[in-house]
């Protein structure tokens, strides 16, 4: 029988060689380095490596070429086949590879070093991935590597020197890195070089003069790479380059007057944004072949003297932000002349270049092809030519911000292509044209601070993809035209302030809906403000100020609540200033010189002296003391129910202290057990808001000292139930530690986290910024209970359910039933229930006290939990698999995969979705560096709410984690719209709401 089966593995070892001798040629080593590379893809969206399995041969498998002759493989071929993975070190064994590209995928880790063994490399292509780490030294070993391709990647360090051993490298593509170390001058040793492409890296240092060498190079781009000093002469040398690049540096010096000359090759050049100076050279009339010329932001000076007309083929001119006028010569914009014969010309931006001449009439000459032309922001003088009519192909014309006179030429109307038209700041008098109702389609248009007058023209009507209209400081009068408030499209801006406006303001106000700032300002209106009015429900600033409204403001604006700034100042305005108001968050309100009368509201924004402002109303009257935001009562005890809080910490976002415990005393009025027996209506099941095990909780309505309704949240023990009594004690005594008796908050009416995840109810989910804006309110509650409260205090039962949302969506924690006072005995319970499961930690189930740490893993988790959508105790979680492990597995390149749907907003530029994907990762990082095993190697909470601050930092400066709407795309068009119109930046990394609102404000009343 032995001998048999002896006989049978022989014959099986004889039968199958011969079988792999012909499927592979015998290099099973190929084979094997292309399936451990297979092993490494964690996900294939369309299926490319399907084929790759044993019914064929590997020369066979999609993507991969192998020689004739040897039966190799020579190439692996996958760009753009949306592959996720890692880079095995086997593709180091393909020794006759000579082309990988794995360009425009998804692969992380490192670059393995294993690839300085392939000596027949010669194109290495691995740009648009997430390889990380440094550029491997052993590719020097690659010694006919001809392209290396790392471009898009997040690789570290600085370019390795032996590199320069690379003697047959032409292209060397690193753009889009974290490299650093400046731009290595051992480069130039690298005599083949013809493209080099590194912009975006943050290198440092300057260009070094022994980049001079590369007679071959025809790229050279190094934008955005921190250097400085000047542009080395040897670089002018290079005559046969095509495209040079090194915009948005600090370079300083001049350019060489015979740039052009030496350099007569060029099709695009780009130098904007350093700190340039002397002329532009004029030279660059030889640069035939240009297309792309960008000088702009610079100190360049001197008069402008390039003759355009050989360059036939430019269709970009940017030489904005320059100093090329003022010189007292009256031809400075003689250039004009010369861009007749460049019929390709598509841009033209010469703004604040300090022109100071009248407009040439050649600028009608220029090409129909011509769509954006920017000349604001000069001192250009006269007419408007008439000839402004023949670029029909315009969709942007900037005119604002000069000292043009006459009239708006009624040529305007033949633009109908035109999509944004600005005349700003000039001194243009007459009628407005009614044949600006032709330009069909336009977005935005400014005509504000002139001197126009007559009326509004109802032709703007016939624009209906109007978004932004401004025409403020002028001298119209009459109606406003209800043919401009029906416009659906006006979403982002309608400013008509600062003119001779009569009438009252038309009910189809109403119809503006999505309309985002409205500014009235300074008019002659009259009558009631319309409660239509109530129906713009996006708006965010409201300014009806110094008219002649009267009567009271309509309780139909209570429905705007995401207002942030009015001004109603200034008017005739009558009646109580409206309760509602209190709740809105507004950065301001003026209600100043109307003739108010009843009590001043105390607050929301009223609870700030610096942001509202009430002079010049006789008959309001403010309270001298300012009553709480809660109504805290002592209870008494009753035959079968207690009651208890439904406690929160009130921590505000920004480091809001808690009012300090001597002026607590006197704030709270004292109600009894018969007001909240009233106030639940007995406490009917139609105010049964929750129940559990130990409690009930009912709805409140209380009354304050002036009859004002407060909503509370009243919490029933049921002492039938074992332990509920000793959660009641535990309570009271957490809270007498901080100086405070049985209590009874504020009603809750967003309920809790746990139902905005899990409700199925409930059609409205959580954006990613709610997601980690309360996230940070946790983390700041249970850092102030154990770092900063009198008395360290673990809450011992963190969880969504018990994490409740107000009416703002701030975050307050509750249930305080199993906290525990840590350094004391007196509520040890390390015998009873410490938590929940799924929550609390594992060293509490072992019978280890309770210790703020075991806050941080239950914060762990609901991070988790909040981030994931799913529970701890979720089916799919098991001995082998917990929440915390299902987050870590993740971590760092599959992150998105577990994010809860709704949290992810698809991003349309690469680097906000790339800034999205480094959130998501590092909120999960904190999820599960909280909610490790060991308490000793949790993160500290102080640590948790620095980082989640930083990661909401980041959220709002790129303007991520809300729901992409088209009303957001709208939006978010407009902001940049009033950018371009206005020149001011709606927001920088340090500036604020307020701050952008104060700007706004200030912009409308100095115009």
């Amino acid at each position: 029988m032995a001998f048999l089966l002896y006989s049978l593995v022989v014959v099986t070892i004889f039968l199958t060689t011969p079988t792999i001798s012909t499927s592979y040629g015998g290099n099973e080593t190929d084979h094997q380095a292309l399936l451990s590379f297979k092993s490494m893809i964690t996900h294939d969206p369309n299926g490319s490596l399907t084929s790759w399995n044993s019914s064929v041969h590997f020369c066979d498998w999609n993507g991969v070429t192998c020689g004739k002759r040897h039966r190799r493989v020579t190439v692996i071929q996958l760009e753009s086949r949306g592959l996720t993975g890692s880079l095995p070190p086997h593709v180091g064994n393909l020794s006759f590879l000579r082309q990988l590209n794995l360009t425009n995928n998804s692969f992380h880790g490192s670059i393995p070093d294993e690839l300085g063994r392939l000596s027949r490399l010669r194109v290495l292509r691995l740009g648009d991935n997430k390889f990380s780490g440094v550029i491997p030294t052993n590719l020097s070993a690659c010694s006919n590597l001809k392209e290396l391709s790392l471009w898009g990647n997040r690789l570290v360090g600085s370019i390795p020197k032996e590199i320069s051993f690379l003697s047959e490298l032409t292209d060397i593509e690193l753009d889009d890195n974290d490299l650093t170390g400046g731009i290595p001058p051992f480069l130039g040793n690298i005599s083949s070089v013809e493209v080099f492409s590194v912009s975006g890296n943050p290198f440092g240092g300057s260009v070094p003069d022994t980049l001079g060498r590369w007679k071959n190079l025809r790229v050279f781009t190094a934008g955005e790479c921190n250097l400085h000093g000047s542009i080395p002469h040897s670089i002018f040398n290079l005559s046969l380059l095509t495209g040079f690049s090194l915009a948005e540096n600090q370079l300083t010096g001049s350019l060489p007057l015979a740039m052009g000359t030496m350099l007569p090759h060029l099709v695009f050049l780009q130098l904007r944004n350093n700190n340039l100076t002397g002329l532009i050279p004029p030279s660059i009339s030889n640069c035939s072949k240009l297309q792309v010329l960008e000088m702009s932001i610079n100190d360049f000076n001197g008069k402008l003297t390039i003759d355009f007309s050989e360059l036939k083929d430019i269709y970009a001119i940017f030489l904005n932000d320059n100093k090329l006028g003022g010189h007292g010569e009256a031809d400075e914009m003689k250039f004009i002349d010369s861009l007749k014969n460049c019929s390709k010309l598509e841009i033209l931006n010469l703004n604040t270049c300090n022109f100071q001449v009248e407009l040439p009439i050649s600028i009608g000459n220029l090409s129909k092809h011509l769509s954006f032309l920017n000349l604001a922001i000069n001192q250009l003088h006269g007419n408007l030519p008439l000839s402004i009519g023949n670029l029909v192909g315009l969709t942007v014309l900037h005119l604002g911000g000069n000292r043009f006179t006459g009239k708006i030429p009624f040529t305007i109307g033949k633009l109908q292509n035109l999509g944004v038209l600005t005349m700003y700041d000039n001194q243009l008098a007459g009628l407005i044209p009614d044949a600006v109702g032709n330009l069909l389609m336009l977005i935005g248009l400014d005509l504000s601070t002139n001197r126009l007058e007559g009326h509004i023209p109802s032709s703007l009507g016939n624009c209906h993809h109007l978004s932004l209209l401004d025409l403020s400081n002028n001298l119209l009068v009459r109606k406003i035209p209800k043919q401009i408030l029906q416009l659906p499209s006006l979403t982002i801006w309608l400013d008509l302030s600062q003119n001779s406006l009569s009438g009252s303001l038309p009910t189809y106000v109403g119809d503006l809906k999505m309309l985002t700032y409205l500014v009235l300002s300074f008019n002659n209106l009259s009558g009631n403000i319309p409660s239509s009015l109530g129906s713009c429900t996006s708006l965010s600033l409201l300014f009806l100020d110094d008219n002649l409204f009267d009567g009271e403001i309509p309780q139909s604006l209570s429905s705007l609540k995401g207002v942030e700034g009015l001004d109603f100042a200034h008017n005739n305005l009558s009646g109580q200033i409206p309760q509602f108001l209190e709740r809105f968050l507004l950065e301001f309100i003026d209600l100043s010189y109307n003739d108010f009368v009843g009590k001043v509201p105390v607050l929301g924004v009223f609870a700030n002296r610096s942001k509202f402002s009430i002079l010049g109303n006789s008959r309001l009257y403010q309270e001298k003391k300012w009553f709480p935001l809660f109504i805290i009562v002592i209870l008494s005890a009753f035959a079968i129910f207690a009651t208890l809080c439904f406690v929160y910490c009130w921590i505000k976002k920004k480091g809001n202290t808690l009012t300090s415990q001597s002026s607590r005393k006197g704030l709270f009025l004292k109600v009894s057990y018969n007001q909240l027996l009233k106030a639940t209506d007995g406490f009917s099941e139609a105010n049964l808001i929750g129940q559990g095990g130990f409690s009930s909780v009912y709805k409140g309505t209380l009354n304050d000292e002036d009859g004002n309704k407060i909503f509370v949240a009243v919490k029933i023990l049921h002492l039938q139930n074992q332990g509920a009594y000793k959660s009641f004690m535990r309570e009271c005594e957490v809270w007498r530690s901080n100086d405070f008796k049985a209590l009874v908050y504020e009603f809750m009416p967003n309920e809790s986290l746990h139902d905005w995840l899990h409700s199925s109810t409930s059609t409205q989910r959580l954006s990613l910024l709610q997601r980690i804006n309360i996230l940070i309110d946790v983390a700041i509650a249970v850092n102030y209970l154990h770092n900063h409260c009198p008395i360290t205090i673990s809450h011992g039962d963190l969880k969504p359910s018990n994490i409740l949302l107000d009416d703002d969506m701030v975050a307050h924690v509750g249930d305080f039933g199993l906290a525990q006072i840590l350094g004391t005995d007196s509520n040890n319970n390390s015998t009873g229930v410490k938590g929940t499961i799924g929550y609390a930690p594992p060293e509490y189930g072992l019978g280890s006290e309770m210790r703020s740490s075991g806050d941080v893993y239950s914060f762990g988790i609901t991070l988790l939990e909040v981030m994931t959508g799913k529970k701890p105790t979720d089916d799919i979680f098991n001995e082998d698999l917990s929440l915390h492990k299902f987050a870590s597995m993740s971590l760092p390149d599959q992150v998105v995969n577990i994010i809860d749907d709704a949290a992810i907003v698809e991003q349309r530029t690469e680097v906000k979705a790339k800034k999205m994907e480094e959130c998501l990762v590092s909120t999960i990082h904190i999820g599960v560096s909280c909610s490790m095993d060991s308490p000793t190697q949790r993160m500290s909470i102080e640590h948790v709410v620095h980082e989640l601050q930083h990661i909401l930092d980041v959220l709002q400066k790129y303007g991520l984690g809300s729901e992409m709407t088209s009303n957001g795309d709208v939006y978010s068009f407009g902001i940049l719209l009033l950018e371009v119109m206005t020149g001011k930046k709606p927001t920088t990394s340090s500036m604020k709401t307020s701050a952008y609102i104060n700007l706004l404000r200030h912009h409308f009343q100095t115009k």
